[in-house]
């Protein structure tokens, strides 16, 4: 399948089957990450899969308690090891460097079969507490990871013209 292909079929999974997940796609996705550019490529990040029953339960409950996050047999924690620094744009650095990964995870992800859903509605203190993730280390995003057990339909996007335009923003 070509990247085109795999943008355009990608969808978030709220439901997973009961299989396990193979390391070696587990590891080709993580890999997709570790390859992901970032600011300066400083790469100043790290990446928890989450294997165990008891702490993917323990993380679906501190997301807001969608338990479909436990279905999957992985969920993957996308961490920040810097937060301070800020780009000569003004952005945090972390939450763009961390953004792009993870984006480059969920491709790869769909290119597999495998399903993913980007969770930013966590807990993150309570995340930190369950995943041990040190002071001064950011979690960003976390997504569940495993065999979709359902293929939903497209979601509504805006027209081209709504949110493009050239040379001057229209």
């Amino acid at each position: 399948m070509d990247i085109s292909q795999v943008i355009k079929q990608r969808r978030s999974i709220r439901s997973y089957r009961e299989i396990e997940l193979e390391d070696s796609k587990l590891n080709r996705v993580l890999e997709a990450a570790r390859l992901a550019p970032s600011a300066n490529n400083r790469q100043e990040w790290k990446f928890i899969a989450v294997k165990d029953k008891l702490l993917r339960e323990k993380l679906a409950e501190a997301a807001s308690r969608q338990y479909f996050i436990a279905q999957a047999p992985v969920v993957i924690a996308a961490c920040a090891t810097e937060s301070q620094s800020v780009m000569r744009c003004g952005q945090p650095r972390y939450t763009v460097d961390i953004s792009i990964a993870v984006s480059f995870m969920l491709l790869q992800a769909a290119e597999l079969g495998l399903g993913t859903c980007w969770i930013g509605a966590f807990d993150e203190a309570r995340v930190k507490e369950i995943l041990k993730v040190p002071d001064g280390i950011r979690v960003v995003a976390i997504t569940p990871l495993g065999y979709p057990a359902e293929e939903p339909g497209p979601r509504p996007r805006k027209d081209f013209d709504q949110i493009v335009c050239f040379d001057v923003y229209k």
